[in-house]
C-alpha cells in the first residue's frame, strides 16, 4: 500500500474531505510518528503495533567479496513489532 492508497481510502470514508486535506492529514502524522522515534520515544498503534529505536553497538564486521575484517560503526535503528491482532489476521 502507498502513501495515495492511504490518502485514496480516506477520502472514500469521508467523503466530505478534499484530497488535499487527506494528504495533509496523512503527512502530519508521519511527520509526528518520525519525530517521535527520532527523540528516542516508543509508538503504540493498538490493534497494528509498536515502534521502537534501538540502538546497535559498533562490531567487527567482513567484507563479503574480500574477507577482510572491517569496523562497522555503533547506529540507531528501528525495531517493529507488529501486535496480536495484526499477526493473528496475517496467519489466517
Amino acid at each position: 500500500m502507498k502513501r495515495s492508497d492511504i490518502v485514496r481510502s480516506i477520502q472514500v470514508q469521508f467523503k466530505h474531505m478534499r484530497a488535499s486535506d487527506a494528504a495533509a492529514m496523512v503527512d502530519t502524522v508521519v511527520e509526528h510518528l518520525i519525530e517521535s522515534v527520532a527523540n528516542g520515544d516508543r509508538i503504540e498503534i493498538r490493534g497494528f503495533g509498536t515502534f521502537q529505536p534501538r540502538i546497535r553497538a559498533s562490531k567487527i564486521g567482513y567484507n563479503p567479496c574480500t574477507g577482510q575484517p572491517m569496523h562497522l560503526d555503533a547506529g540507531t535503528t528501528i525495531l517493529f513489532k507488529p501486535s496480536r491482532e495484526l499477526t493473528k489476521k496475517m496467519n489466517g
